[in-house]
């Protein structure tokens, strides 16, 4: 039986959960979460990774039912298959999903699975049914970490990862312990982002099928063990069937599923007992893209606009993206080339598998040139790949040879000046040579990025040591303070920015720049304080 009318209907209308946590607030909670995360070494950091992430998120967000919402999206290291949305459009994925998955549309379902639960306000309803008395989720956690670190001694490392995961599990838990309706509602709304986006609809269907495969076969260790994901989000036959008729029904009625453009808002729902299977518009509708254009006076009445899902996922770039995970998710680049040494005793490795070797060898520092080798190779069958183009780069340095790797470096930063990768890769290579005139090079290669990768710890960390040996200190001071505050230590940031205030050689504009952060950051450490937070590596001094 197809999907009813009834499944159709928007949230209720009198649902406070929007008033208990302004958007300000959701932002800030969210923002803590994905530090205190990176404090703790639990997000996987890679420019590629980053990219390749966002650009799927943001892909589906831009014709999702808020397209106005910022989504944050970010890698965790961890195998395990897990996944989660958190206040504010934060939205985590575990390595391990990726490793799991057979194709980008695969972690594409999951990822527009917990977008919906943002755009139902799923998270802010299951904060709704705790006590509006109880300290915020996201601080409680904070302050489980604290207690474990007041443990001190050797084990108040163990302590503080051990309280971490049983914090943040419980956290997320609580925040998504969706209802059947919750799970549903997220599904069908899901696979409706899909369509819209060009993913393949029926991915939901089959990346449930998977994670119930893994569950059955799975007897691993800690890294390996059953989905989380299946505890928070229950799989089961009818889910799957329902997923996949879902999907069905959407390949028969295209024309609806590919008519709303990026980043539009999708049109009413039909009225209950209408025809119409997707809930967004009805067969004998015109395109959106029509109704957007139509009565602009503005507009020559000819143009419309390109509909959604024109171009699909690479499925090449899957590949890279899939490999290079399982490399930087494993526990040493050593185990990494192990596993991969595994998969040729089975059989040829896949040009993808290639790539992860190489990787590999390039990470564990001993097989650089072997390395520069295999992706130059790989080059030939997939020429201007850029991913294959920044691993013969830093491999062709490793070996050795600098002036082949500003070459390729330089070729791909005329070619893609504003790019996060092209750019840190850059400036890590050129940053490893530590020379002054290396370190001012790697700040010119980064400076064109200042704001648009201002949130990003690992361009703060990268533009700061560049600055060092650039002997630019004041700079060096203020990017520090910022990867700091960006990693979940806020006190220590604000101590850094009042350290470095001090200076007497600062000129008029960096003192505004320190005291404008000081500002900024100085509410957010009292609220820690406030809640009992305090940086313990500052109390031990």
């Amino acid at each position: 039986m197809g999907a009813t009318a009834q499944e159709s209907r928007l949230p209720d209308i009198g649902s406070s959960a929007g008033t208990l946590i302004g958007p300000v607030q959701q932002e800030e909670y969210g923002r803590m979460l994905l530090a205190q995360l990176r404090h703790y070494n639990y997000v996987l950091e890679d420019p590629l990774i980053d990219g390749w992430l966002q650009s799927a998120g943001n892909r589906l967000g831009a014709v999702s039912d808020q397209p106005r919402q910022r989504y944050t999206f970010f890698m965790m290291r961890d195998r395990s298959i897990n996944a989660f949305a958190t206040l504010g459009g934060y939205i985590g994925m575990n390595a391990g999903l990726v490793l799991t998955a057979g194709s980008e549309d695969e972690v594409a379902a999951v990822l527009a699975h917990e977008i919906a639960h943002v755009t139902q306000q799923h998270v802010l309803r299951g904060v709704e049914r705790a006590q509006r008395d109880q300290i915020p989720i996201l601080l409680g956690m904070l302050g489980a970490i604290a207690v474990a670190q007041s443990a001190g001694g050797s084990s108040a490392g163990d302590a503080s990862m051990a309280a971490m995961a049983a914090a943040q599990g419980l956290a997320i838990q609580r925040q998504i312990d969706y209802t059947r309706a919750n799970e549903s509602e997220a599904d069908r709304l899901g696979i409706r982002t899909l369509a819209r986006s060009g993913y393949e609809p029926m991915a939901m269907a089959t990346m449930f099928e998977r994670m119930q495969a893994a569950s059955r076969t799975n007897q691993g260790g800690e890294r390996e063990r059953a989905p989380d994901y299946l505890r928070t989000h229950p799989v089961t036959t009818t889910r799957v069937g329902e997923a996949r008729q879902r999907a069905e029904q959407m390949a028969g009625n295209a024309n609806v599923a590919t008519s709303v453009t990026w980043g539009q808002a999708p049109p009413r729902a039909p009225a209950e007992g209408a025809a119409d299977p997707l809930g967004t518009a009805s067969d004998n509708a015109p395109p959106a893209s029509d109704l957007l254009l139509s009565g602009n006076p503005l507009l020559p009445s000819s143009l419309r606009l390109p509909e959604a899902g024109g171009n699909g996922p690479d499925p090449v770039q899957f590949g890279w993206a899939k490999e290079r995970l399982r490399v930087l998710s494993a526990n040493t680049p050593a185990e990494a080339i192990r596993e991969y040494e595994q998969m040729q005793r089975a059989g040829q490795l896949t040009d993808a598998q290639r790539y992860g070797l190489a990787v590999a060898r390039l990470q564990d520092g001993r097989g650089a040139a072997s390395a520069a080798t295999e992706f130059a190779e790989l080059l030939q069958s997939h020429p201007g790949d850029l991913w294959l183009s920044l691993g013969l780069a830093e491999a062709e340095e490793r070996a050795g040879r600098p002036a082949q790797a500003d070459r390729h470096l330089d070729s791909l930063l005329e070619r893609m000046p504003h790019n996060p990768a092209v750019a840190l890769t850059y400036a890590r290579v050129l940053v490893e040579r530590d020379t002054p005139e290396s370190g001012r090079r790697a700040q010119a290669v980064l400076r064109p990025l200042m704001r648009s990768s201002a949130e990003d710890p690992m361009f703060q960390r990268t533009f700061a040591r560049a600055s060092e040996i650039a002997g630019d200190p004041v700079r060096a001071g203020e990017a520090w303070a910022e990867a700091a505050f960006l990693s979940g230590r806020e006190e220590q940031a604000l101590v850094q920015l009042n350290t470095l205030k001090k200076r007497d050689d600062l000129d008029y504009y960096a003192r505004a720049r320190i005291d404008a952060r000081i500002a900024t950051i100085t509410p957010v450490v009292l609220e820690l304080r406030r809640q009992g937070i305090r940086d313990e590596d500052l109390r031990r001094r």
